[in-house]
């Protein structure tokens, strides 16, 4: 397995771009809980990279609103589920932990492990695991922290001043 990454910069600050194999499979903002260390990122190379930075620059320019990548992304099963339905939130539009596993087919008490698997999302933005919040409507957590996340989300609303 070969690991590479690159760094790009966003509206958001620094993102760092990880690769396993050529496919992406981290995006990770410079403060970021569950960052992995450094040397986990592997080489320098932004090889594997045009069509990430090409996609999340035309994201951040209001130009792209699904993405299209193919990704390697290491997780459990569960994790990989709630990562998949994560991708099925519309853009501008926002879900609850509780809904997001009712949708999933599991009770409103799998909110917290849905929460949970949420917070190991390993490529924020592009799996967009900032439109989750609490059952209140409440913005709760966000790895990036919640200035991030409200960026993002008013970003997407076009509700940015």
């Amino acid at each position: 397995m070969i690991r590479t990454h690159t760094i790009i910069e966003s509206p958001v600050g620094p993102l760092t771009l990880v690769a396993l194999d050529g496919l992406l499979t981290g995006l990770y903002m410079r403060e970021q809980r569950y960052r992995p260390p450094e040397e986990f990122f592997g080489h320098p190379d932004p090889e594997p990279f045009g069509e990430v930075t090409g996609q999340l620059r035309a994201y951040f320019a209001g130009d792209l609103k699904v993405f299209d990548l193919p990704m390697n992304l290491v997780g459990t099963p569960f994790q990989k589920e709630v990562w998949a339905a994560l991708m099925e939130i519309p853009h501008g539009e926002t879900l609850t932990y509780g809904g997001l596993a009712r949708r999933l087919g599991r009770p409103p008490s799998a909110a917290r492990a849905v929460g949970l698997a949420n917070g190991h999302n390993p490529v924020s933005i592009i799996v967009p695991c900032h439109r989750l919040v609490g059952a209140n409507g409440d913005l709760t957590g966000y790895g990036g922290g919640l200035p991030v996340k409200r960026y993002l989300l008013d970003f997407e609303r076009g509700t940015l001043f």
